[in-house]
């Protein structure tokens, strides 16, 4: 399904409303949020446009009830645009473009595109990366401006972002606290099959932890050495996801703090784990994940490592 902005979903409330129930309830059945149940019928009237009464539990409920636009009032068509924008956007939406676009404030785009991003998060498949016979490639990068084009000298320091990219498929990517073996070995065992072959550069932090694969080889980037064995020794490809985000960082966000960051990394995976859908697909990927998740003003303070 490919979906253009002139699509009336994006402008039209009833089209955006049946939009969604149809990705939310594809059978035209509703379920009930609270208890589960299809006995429900729809209530008229215009006050409860879209409502639904559970004849079970006695709840009322909306398509949005339950996902990451439950307690929102920005309209749905708003929330639709904003998910095509988000998804269809390769280095990402600012929220004062967005905020431009949607005729809204910077604090309700904000709030907006963070609930996206939540609902972007495994949403196109949580499966340990790699497998028998694959590679996956593991490197870290440092996110914020070089020490000497700041303002002030006493801004914290850079951020790392950790990534693992599996040569034939997706990518995962992380923001840690530290870049040390301690920090990074729990977080690639539990997200990496040891079935794989674990590709890096020479940093020691990684030593360990590749004795628990099938195979570890490292090229020494300090040595100026990127590719060997016949091209099957490099980290091009995590590289390369570092790229496109790092495009991200500098041409889009400038600035992203350290408590959603995680979020971010969510935002640039989702688009790389789809990189072979159209728009279209891709925002309707983000629209089912927004499915059982909540995200409050207070949480996105929190970091999201």
């Amino acid at each position: 399904m490919n979906v253009n902005i002139t699509d009336p979903i994006f402008y039209n409330e009833e089209k955006a409303l049946a939009h969604i129930e149809a990705s939310r309830w594809p059978d035209g059945e509703p379920t009930c949020p609270h208890c589960g149940s299809t006995r429900t019928r729809k209530m008229g009237g215009k006050t409860q446009a879209g409502m639904h009464l559970c004849n079970d539990c006695r709840d009322k409920f909306t398509v949005r009830t339950g996902t990451v636009m439950e307690r929102s009032h920005v309209p749905l068509h708003k929330w639709l645009l904003a998910t095509h924008l988000m998804a269809a956007s390769k280095k990402g939406m600012s929220a004062k473009q967005m905020e431009r676009m949607l005729g809204v404030t910077y604090k309700t785009a904000w709030f907006l595109c963070h609930r996206i991003r939540e609902a972007m998060d495994g949403a196109a498949g949580n499966a340990p990366l790699g497998g028998g016979n694959t590679v996956v490639e593991a490197d870290e990068t440092y996110v914020g401006g070089k020490q000497k084009n700041r303002a002030t000298r006493t801004v914290k320091p850079k951020k790392a972002v950790v990534a693992l990219v599996d040569r034939e498929g997706h990518a995962r990517s992380f923001h840690v606290a530290n870049v040390d073996a301690k920090t990074l070995r729990p977080l690639i065992v539990t997200n990496v099959d040891r079935a794989s072959h674990l590709m890096t550069d020479e940093s020691m932090v990684y030593t360990l932890t590749g004795r628990e694969f099938a195979g570890h080889t490292s090229v020494v980037h300090s040595a100026n050495e990127y590719v060997r064995m016949g091209g099957f020794a490099h980290s091009n490809t995590v590289e390369n996801f570092f790229s496109i985000f790092k495009r991200g960082v500098i041409g889009t966000y400038h600035h992203m703090s350290e408590a959603p960051l995680g979020r971010y990394c969510r935002e640039f995976d989702l688009r790389y784990n789809t990189r072979t859908m159209n728009d279209g697909e891709r925002a309707s990927v983000i629209l089912k994940g927004m499915e059982g998740k909540r995200l409050t003003y207070r949480r996105i303070g929190q970091l999201a490592a």
